[in-house]
């Protein structure tokens, strides 16, 4: 299944990814994917951390705790 999805780069950011690719013989597609699924990884860890219950992660419930 392919699905089009169409967004807007800037002509530095464009520029960027072009000397990147070059410098890393790789296709802008190519790029793109890996640096959306690592971003996609990231935020699924993330979500992941937090308590369904509080929607705080770990650090955030403990902030204000004080066990002294």
């Amino acid at each position: 299944m392919k699905n089009d999805i169409r967004f807007v780069l800037d002509d530095k950011m464009a520029e960027k990814l072009q000397v990147l690719g070059e410098l890393l013989r790789k296709d802008s597609d190519t790029m793109l994917n890996e640096a959306l699924q690592q971003y996609i990884d990231t935020q699924e860890k993330i979500l992941s951390e937090k308590d369904p219950m509080t929607d705080l992660d770990f650090n955030e419930f403990w902030d204000d705790v004080d066990l002294s």
